[in-house]
């Protein structure tokens, strides 16, 4: 298995796993905004940066990481926004690969920090707790759209 960079060719499996991503958090992402994702994940000159797990040719999860300039740093902030394996593939370590790659990617880069947020009732926090502990913030969000 491989962590690679996504190429124009891989956007139906992006998509598909997408999809998945978000059945998982039961939200409904119109179009347009997945369309607009994907460009944007496509742009080298773009603050999103995604990778994709490959197993011998097929794409079976993805990282999605928000670049950031923060207050309490000169350097960039890296917010992990969304992480995703196929359900049908998940326990052959996709998920650890692609957290390491972003691990790997911010000490290589010199970013201030690493950030994710999940519901507390996410089994995936077993694999999160192995690479940090979960603080005590609270989220608060208002929607505009």
């Amino acid at each position: 298995m491989i962590i690679r960079d996504p190429s124009k060719t891989d956007e139906a499996a992006w998509r598909r796993l997408w999809s998945g991503y978000n059945a998982f958090y039961e939200a409904s992402v119109p179009e347009q905004v997945t369309d607009h994702t994907w460009q944007r994940i496509l742009d080298t000159g773009s603050p999103i940066l995604a990778r994709l797990a490959d197993n011998d040719g097929d794409v079976i999860g993805f990282s999605i990481c928000v670049l950031h300039e923060g207050t309490w740093a000169t350097s960039a902030v890296c917010y992990l926004e969304d992480l995703f394996v196929d359900p049908d593939c998940r326990g052959r370590g996709a998920g650890r690969l692609l957290i390491r790659d972003v691990v790997h990617r911010a000490r290589a880069q010199g970013w201030s920090r690493l950030y994710w947020h999940t519901r507390a009732d996410n089994p995936a926090r077993r694999l999160y707790d192995e690479f940090a502990k979960a603080d005590d913030f609270v989220r608060y969000r208002l929607l505009f759209d």
